[in-house]
């Protein structure tokens, strides 16, 4: 196997590097280089430089070796999380998977034969942070199934997939796929829980749906004549285009509870999530804005298991996490904190830690080691 520069972010397992399997090359680039000029040929980066490239490309054929399709689960698990693969031709696969970062998301291009993914528990047992996939099919239909439910999606929608519990994805013809990886916190931070979303088809031909795909394309086009702190932007704002698709349908409203009282819940946590950072917001400033006695909202929360102050204050620090996480950030911790509706920094710091298992300070160490920028740190506590 050929291995081109690895960056500190991507390293491929040793029991891939062996000798007679395909070939797999992996290019980090200072600029994004489209499909059509970029090939096995490309001159790959110095190992061990410092990488500022804003694309990362894996090119995997069946040159010299038998297992094409080992090469490719090694790919797929770099870019998104442990899984297992199966093909057509083990000995025949080939495809490319362009990867690119976005603050927030992380954005993949991906042509390949025919697969099947598979997500099995034990890949996840160990996970602390869970994350969704939205596939975008571009050539042909893709298969999902996930719990009890079985979904087909065409080109012209895309499709939601929790990455915290066991699945099956295929597509029986070759294709080309956008694949977003988004944290499931910052999905819930801003429409609710994301286990109510999984194995969701959406129609993207028109409305919302149709401009947030628009978006990931026209974004990964002028992903090469931007800077970081406008790809974190730039990835926030995909984000917030995604969780509008999603409640532009009326299937993601919680079916527990009747239809009348889903959608007082409803309009009830977007009005929490929508004023996250205002000081006076509280369950009478929210029962009052929805036009809503307080017993009955105290009364939706708890149909829902939830608490007003609890839902509150878990989703701050949703936020507050997000921004720990954006290199870009150059706040103090106390100031992100503020900003998001936490008076007192020690009582923060103690609900954080209970909600993550971690300091806000861990948080931040962390997003920076792996990104390999760990002197970002200095002055942002």
């Amino acid at each position: 196997m050929k291995v081109g520069a690895l960056s500190h972010a991507f390293t491929l397992p040793e029991t891939k590097l062996r000798e007679g399997c395909s070939n797999i090359s992996l290019f980090v680039f200072e600029q994004y280089v489209s499909p059509i000029s970029c090939t096995l040929q490309k001159t790959p980066g110095k190992p061990g430089a410092k990488q500022k490239g804003r694309g990362m490309k894996y090119v995997v054929d069946t040159i010299g070796g038998p297992t094409g399709g080992d090469a490719w689960q090694a790919a797929v698990t770099e870019a998104y999380f442990p899984l297992d693969t199966d093909y057509q031709n083990r000995r025949e696969f080939s495809g490319t998977l362009e990867i690119f970062s976005l603050g927030p998301v992380s954005v993949s291009k991906m042509r390949c034969n025919a697969v099947s993914y598979r997500r099995h528990r034990r890949h996840f047992l160990n996970e602390r942070d869970a994350s969704l996939l939205i596939t975008i099919p571009e050539m042909s239909e893709v298969n999902f199934s996930q719990g009890s439910r079985t979904v087909k999606c065409a080109p012209g929608g895309f499709l939601l997939e929790r990455g915290d519990a066991p699945y099956e994805f295929w597509h029986g013809k070759p294709n080309a796929l956008w694949v977003l990886k988004v944290p499931s916190s910052s999905v819930r931070a801003r429409i609710g829980s994301a286990e109510r979303l999984s194995a969701l088809s959406f129609d993207a031909t028109q409305g919302v749906a149709a401009l947030f795909i628009d978006t990931v394309r026209t974004t990964i086009g002028h992903a090469d004549n931007v800077g970081e702190a406008a790809r974190e932007m730039a990835g926030r704002h995909i984000l917030e285009m995604l969780c509008l698709s999603i409640v532009s349908d009326d299937r993601v409203l919680d079916s527990s509870i009747s239809p009348i009282r889903a959608g007082h819940l409803h309009r009830a946590e977007q009005h929490i999530r929508d004023n996250l950072k205002s000081f006076d917001l509280g369950p009478q400033a929210v029962a009052d804005a929805c036009g809503i006695s307080l017993r009955y909202l105290q009364g939706l929360f708890q149909d829902s298991n939830k608490s007003i102050n609890g839902f509150i204050r878990d989703h701050r620090l949703d936020r507050c996490a997000e921004e720990l996480m954006l290199l870009t950030n150059t706040s103090s911790i106390a100031e992100i904190a503020y900003r998001w509706g936490f008076a007192d920094q020690s009582q923060f710091c103690k609900h954080y830690r209970a909600r993550f298992g971690c300091s806000p300070t861990d948080t931040r160490r962390e997003a920076a080691v792996r990104a390999g920028h760990a002197s970002t740190l200095r002055g942002r506590h």
